[in-house]
């Protein structure tokens, strides 16, 4: 049926945060695409932003990875051999205020993507899980054999994901499987037309600095100034965007090598700043003073949590190469709106 046909790969939430720079390199690579995002934390603008940065065309198609009939149809129309799964709602705060939306989105939306997987015998798969699996770990660094403990609904439905496919994959070794584990992605794309911009509330620390940098908020609220830190704020691995982008490449090009895999992987710096840190580099760059107040803990959020990213570095041959000026000079760099 798909003789002769180039394979392709499936993007799920390829127009979100990540996702939008994760295709864009895969089509500077050559390789062949379609992009599924029901455009719930998404503009479909991105897509044409896409289009233009890789000069390159793809397939789009608005929908949701719960929809089983429409994986069912692509499965069938498309010679799909690897997926890459984006989608999913991602914010801490938010899902401890509705876990049911959390659990059914990401955990019941992802086992459906799996089943029609299985079925159509595509057993190739990038998953983009979380940091937040180890919850709050007292180590320096974590590597991936730490206990994982999230104590948020968003960590928690990351694991159960987690879970399902190491049962999957124990029942049938055809799989080849790797999860991603992302420590805080920031930054956007050198060319300020590709970034971070949700539809949903903000809740994460570059989009609320950029706010009161750009003089849409009057001051920034920083949650929490008790932490057992070295300035009472929490502390981050902050990764940049195309550093993340490039480790999932890296990820589908250790996959390929591969007859059986399933494995987790840390993408992170190995350096953790906090907040107070991040809010001096944003004004280094931006020469823009950011007013701030700090306030009381937000439930959910961690005090610290940083990468041991030795693994990445040695199995999948990569490392982040850039610094936190520059995640934070792309951020303020990038347009406003798509």
């Amino acid at each position: 049926m798909f003789k002769g046909l180039k394979k392709k790969i499936l993007v799920t939430g390829g127009l979100g945060f990540i996702g939008s720079h994760t295709s864009l390199k895969l089509l500077q690579k050559d390789y062949e695409i379609i992009i599924l995002d029901n455009l719930s934390n998404s503009k479909v603008g991105v897509k044409n932003v896409i289009r233009s940065l890789a000069n390159k065309d793809f397939e789009f198609i608005e929908g949701d990875i719960r929809n089983k009939n429409l994986l069912r149809n692509i499965f069938e129309k498309d010679h799909i051999e690897f997926v890459i799964h984006f989608a999913g709602l991602k914010s801490v705060i938010n899902s401890g205020k509705s876990p049911l939306e959390y659990y059914e989105n990401n955990v019941l939306g992802s086992l459906i993507l799996f089943q029609e997987m299985q079925s159509a015998g595509i057993k190739s798969l990038v998953f983009s899980s979380s940091a937040s699996v180890y919850g709050n770990s007292k180590l320096n660094k974590c590597s991936e054999n730490v206990p994982l403990v999230p104590v948020s609904v968003y960590g928690k439905t990351k694991l159960i994901i987690e879970d399902i496919l190491r049962d999957l994959y124990k029942s049938d070794p055809n799989w080849k499987i790797i999860n991603l584990r992302y420590f805080n992605p920031i930054g956007a794309h050198p060319s300020g037309l590709l970034g971070e911009d949700p539809n949903l509330e903000a809740t994460n620390l570059i989009p609320l600095i950029t706010k009161v940098a750009k003089g849409k908020s009057r001051e920034l609220l920083v949650y929490g100034g008790d932490y057992n830190t070295s300035d009472g704020t929490a502390r981050r691995d902050y990764i940049h965007v195309e550093d993340l982008a490039n480790g999932h490449l890296a990820a589908l090009e250790k996959m390929k090598l591969e007859t059986s895999i399933c494995i987790d992987v840390n993408l992170g710096t190995g350096k953790s700043y906090s907040v107070l840190d991040v809010i001096k580099t944003f004004e280094k760059v931006s020469k823009r003073k950011i007013p701030y107040r700090i306030t009381n803990r937000r439930k959910g959020d961690l005090e610290g949590l940083c990468a041991d990213p030795e693994y990445a570095n040695n199995f999948l041959n990569w490392k982040a190469q850039y610094d936190l000026e520059k995640m934070c000079l792309d951020s303020w760099n990038c347009k406003d709106k798509l």
